[in-house]
């Protein structure tokens, strides 16, 4: 059996308190969100028992699939790599960014210098997407679709070379001999009508497209900071695309409570059975199992 724990949207705190310069663009408006209220529902003592349970659950692999920062702040870039430190060695975890971790131009780059250890693949190249890892009988891709957009957009973009080279790098990994369970990672919610206008990935249909022509057996992702299934058609049958919520939420509503989700892998013969659950922040403020996932379509 194989253990993969997927974590999202952690939006590590608290801030750093910029320099003026620093506000002079879109971090400006995040700056006072934050302030508003974001610092607030993002708990980083939540966020510290969420990993401490996780570390708990003897997994074999941990997925983040992005926002470690929340504008993009040098000081930023740090204090993420310190939190992915925390969730496991760099060969242990693999990381793919979100949007608020490109959230100003630059800002991308900054944070890949610090973290590239958890976003390289097989041939060593760290933070360079898509990027492949073996681990055990799991590959997993990780594809980047954060880019910078503008004051209250959060829109995101894989862009056709990833596309193309996901595709590959899925085709060939379906025609070998022993083919692995293969897991896609990105951050936007893939599918057309995964996010709502501002915040969708703008080349969803064209990732759709790909992943019906050549398969993977399961796909992660955040942004959405709510717990999510949904499926596209594959070659041989629906593919489920989960989103978890964010792993720092203090919320009321029930599935954007703080959690994260663990898959357990097994190969059976020729085929893959995969048992999935949430753990969490439960309705008595403690952190425990919340509810089992259904990964095929109903």
């Amino acid at each position: 059996m194989f253990r993969l724990a997927h974590i999202t949207d952690p939006h590590v705190g608290p801030l750093p308190r910029p320099k003026l310069r620093q506000l002079l663009s879109k971090r400006a408006t995040g700056y006072v969100n934050w302030h508003r209220g974001r610092g607030r529902h993002h708990d980083m003592d939540l966020l510290a028992d969420l990993v401490a349970d996780l570390h708990q659950q003897d997994c074999d692999h941990i997925a983040c699939t992005g926002d470690l920062c929340n504008i993009g702040l040098p000081d930023e870039w740090e204090t993420s790599r310190i939190f992915l430190e925390a969730l496991g060695a760099a060969d242990s975890v693999s990381f793919v960014p979100g949007n608020h971790d490109a959230y100003v131009r630059g800002s991308l780059d900054g944070l890949l210098a610090a973290c590239g250890a958890w976003a390289s693949g097989e041939d060593g190249r760290a933070g360079m997407f898509p990027y492949l890892r073996r681990r055990g009988l799991v590959a997993l891709i990780g594809l980047s679709s954060a880019i910078p957009t503008k004051p209250f957009a959060a829109t995101g973009r894989v862009g056709p070379s990833q596309i193309e080279a996901t595709e590959q790098l899925l085709d060939a990994l379906a025609k070998e001999s022993d083919p692995p369970f293969r897991i896609v990672m990105i951050h936007h919610p893939p599918h057309p009508g995964g996010a709502r206008q501002g915040r969708e990935l703008k080349d969803a249909e064209a990732f759709t497209a790909m992943i019906a022509r050549v398969g993977a057996e399961l796909v992660l992702h955040g942004h959405n900071h709510v717990g999510s299934v949904a499926f596209v058609e594959g070659p041989k049958g629906a593919i489920p695309i989960v989103g978890a919520p964010s792993a720092s939420a203090r919320s009321i509503r029930e599935h954007h409570r703080a959690s994260y989700y663990l898959y357990d892998i097994v190969r059976d013969g020729g085929r893959f059975v995969v048992t999935a659950a949430e753990r969490g922040l439960t309705a008595e403020g403690t952190i425990g199992p919340l509810r089992p996932l259904t990964l095929m379509r109903a």
